[in-house]
């Protein structure tokens, strides 16, 4: 189905929820995945997973259909997962570094996480990179999105993206190569 009937069928009243049915469960597996890597906690992803979905469902007829509509979604979601992140920290008294220092040690007993001490030595030094660059090589690297894409997901230019991956890159090699 092509995308414009697809969101015609999204804003239809006799079609929307079998339209949203599909669109959730397209959605559900790769937003989770890019939800859990940001937020990194199973029960959290899910949260903030349901959150976004309720968002989309609920800003529907605000798409205007400037950008895809898997960009929009995906704009809703790292932004739900910013902010639950943001609010999770103020609710807990942590800042949201520390908080996410936090995140990453609960890793090794999340059964929910199959990585090894690479892998959460990698999370460590993800973590000290600002949130937009935490944000752009965790989508580049974990999930493959392109910059086109990541573009039009995070509203900054394909070249800045570039640039902040390249950064982010250099600054987890440097940490990774300090053992």
């Amino acid at each position: 189905m092509e995308e414009k009937e697809f969101i015609s069928n999204l804003l239809n009243p006799q079609t929307q929820n079998s339209a949203f049915e599909k669109l959730v469960s397209d959605y559900k597996r790769p937003l989770y995945n890019h939800i859990r890597n940001i937020v990194l906690n199973h029960d959290d992803a899910n949260d903030v997973l349901q959150n976004t979905f309720i968002k989309v469902f609920k800003n529907l007829n605000n798409f205007k259909g400037e950008s895809k509509l898997y960009s929009w979604i995906y704009r809703i979601a790292t932004n739900e997962s910013i902010t639950f992140i943001k609010q999770k920290a103020k609710l807990t008294g942590f800042l949201e570094s520390d908080l996410k220092i936090k995140i990453v040690e609960n890793l090794e007993s999340d059964t929910y996480f199959d990585g090894n001490e690479i892998q959460i030595k990698l999370q460590k030094a993800i973590l000290t990179l600002p949130e937009k660059q935490q944000i752009v090589f965790k989508m580049r690297y974990f999930e493959e999105i392109k910059y086109d894409e990541m573009s039009s997901i995070l509203g900054t230019s394909v070249g800045a993206l570039k640039s902040s991956y390249h950064h982010a890159v250099k600054k987890i090699e440097n940490l990774m190569n300090k053992d």
